[in-house]
């Protein structure tokens, strides 16, 4: 009986794991393997925190998965969440910390909620339908976040943060990436793209101080490189849905 239970229990993993990996280009494979490696021995050379350790794994997981727009994207991106709000809190960017927990804990389970009402199912996978921004929605877009911007770089400033507009930069345009991203919208990427240069510019400057976390180095410069994977690859797989419309 014990033999039984722990042989479907080995099997759901290795079915959970050949389900993880299907589909991935040689790219993809490469890209998270290697930042993954990257990752862990730079945390054992510079002695790095376990918490940036998962936030910086998860993180990485999540946005590649995102990128391949997979439902299972979420599930890792709440473990990101949690993990990366006590490292930014620790390093007093309270901008980063109100996002993830007031904002894009709950946006995560509105996303996985939409992308499942949006998909549809294709030799037993949900395939996300994907979309963009009219020209006039994208410069509406642009111009609210950028109003935003400069009204939370004050009050991050009147709260003594470090380097308040480009906290509040990421900020505002990972809201806007966030809701772009529940839309399903091409667009998203572009935010992020932005978001990832201006987080990597704010982990290089905490590198320099007694609060360094080398993996959020890591996790950041891999979050840019999937950025522009992932801006490429929904494009491509956009147009291929339009064209079998």
């Amino acid at each position: 009986m014990n033999n039984t239970i722990k042989l479907k229990s080995d099997n759901k993993i290795k079915n959970y794991f050949a389900y993880l990996w299907q589909d991935w280009t040689a790219f993809e494979k490469i890209w998270l393997v290697a930042f993954s490696l990257i990752n862990i021995y730079l945390f054992y050379v510079w002695q790095d925190s376990w918490i940036g350790l998962i936030a910086s794994l998860t993180g990485m997981l999540c946005v590649v998965l995102t990128a391949k727009a997979k439902i299972s994207s979420f599930y890792y991106g709440l473990i990101n969440i949690l993990a990366y709000s006590y490292v930014a809190y620790n390093s007093a960017y309270y901008g980063d910390v109100m996002l993830n927990m007031l904002y894009f804990l709950p946006m995560a389970f509105v996303g996985i909620y939409f992308w499942q009402k949006n998909s549809k199912k294709k030799h037993s996978e949900k395939k996300v339908m994907i979309t963009s921004l009219s020209i006039k929605e994208k410069l509406i877009w642009f111009s609210a976040s950028i109003i935003i911007l400069i009204g939370y770089g004050l009050f991050l400033k009147w709260l003594n943060g470090t380097l308040p507009f480009v906290d509040s930069a990421t900020t505002v345009f990972s809201i806007v990436a966030t809701i772009l991203l529940t839309k399903r919208l091409t667009d998203q990427w572009l935010y992020w793209i932005v978001v990832d240069i201006l987080s990597l510019g704010m982990w290089v400057y905490i590198f320099f101080t007694p609060n360094s976390d080398v993996s959020m180095l890591v996790m950041w410069s891999a979050y840019l490189v999937n950025a522009i994977y992932g801006y490429y690859n929904w494009k491509k797989m956009e147009s291929a849905q339009n064209n079998k419309v």
